[in-house]
């Protein structure tokens, strides 16, 4: 990283560099999500557009406060074991069951300090290889299935031939405490987007607290907002990230 900085640098072209919280291949230790709002009024200072910046990080500080409030005050015992879960084909392929994400991931961030629920799985790592046995040991009351290798819908933990072992021993299976998680990027994976994977993982954790939200009309809402765009286009965007499901 620094000795690219350095050869734009030597070319006379300024150079900024934002810190986004960390991802697999961050260059940033940085686990503290509202980051996200300083270096978005960081790059609407320099490129002469400070009221619309300071607008869409007070509007996405908003619906991540919405959040941490309604969880704040639940007691230890009383959190739900939320474990992330990719079942990637490639994975299984390699011969593990599937890929889970670890306390120092952001995803890990997002469950244990903004919806305040418990990481299942307690130990650092990104999509860490994990055999059946060991997914049961875990013992989550809920699953969150993310992007790894594509989209995964519940029903692929529910029914696939390959998850049956899975299916019929884990009560979060069987209680249909299943989830899937918007499409995640990997490479600077949390964007301006990310209030959505912190809502689905709240009502995935807690469905009482968070009954009152229709996902649907929340998304609607959220890409109107901070995108600016239609009705129309705010649906079309609820496809392209993976959440169709909201429309059953």
């Amino acid at each position: 990283m620094k000795q690219t900085i350095d050869t734009i640098e030597s070319l006379e072209i300024p150079v900024f560099v934002t810190y986004g919280p960390n991802s697999m291949y961050g260059c940033s230790d940085c686990t503290d999500i509202s980051t996200i709002d300083g270096e978005i009024r960081l790059l609407g200072k320099l490129f002469g557009k400070e009221a619309e910046a300071d607008k869409l990080a007070g509007y996405l500080e908003q619906d991540r406060t919405f959040v941490q409030q309604r969880t704040k005050d639940i007691p230890d015992a009383e959190k739900p074991s939320v474990l992330v879960l990719g079942l990637s084909p490639k994975t299984r392929g390699e011969g593990s069951a599937a890929d889970v994400w670890g306390t120092d991931t952001i995803e890990g961030v997002f469950l244990e300090q903004i919806v305040n629920a418990k990481n299942a799985y307690q130990q650092k790592g990104h999509f860490v290889k994990v055999n059946t046995e060991q997914i049961l040991a875990l013992e989550p009351d809920v699953i969150l299935l993310a992007t790894d290798w594509g989209f995964h819908p519940v029903e692929e933990l529910y029914s696939a031939p390959y998850y049956q072992d899975l299916a019929n021993n884990m009560d979060a299976i069987k209680n249909q405490r299943v989830t899937s998680l918007p499409w995640l990027p990997s490479n600077c994976d949390k964007r301006i987007e990310y209030p959505i994977e912190l809502m689905v993982m709240a009502k995935a954790a807690y469905p009482d607290k968070f009954a009152d939200i229709n996902l649907y009309d929340w998304l609607i809402s959220f890409y109107k907002n901070v995108y600016n765009v239609d009705d129309k286009t705010a649906d079309q965007l609820i496809s392209a990230q993976w959440m169709d499901w909201v429309r059953n």
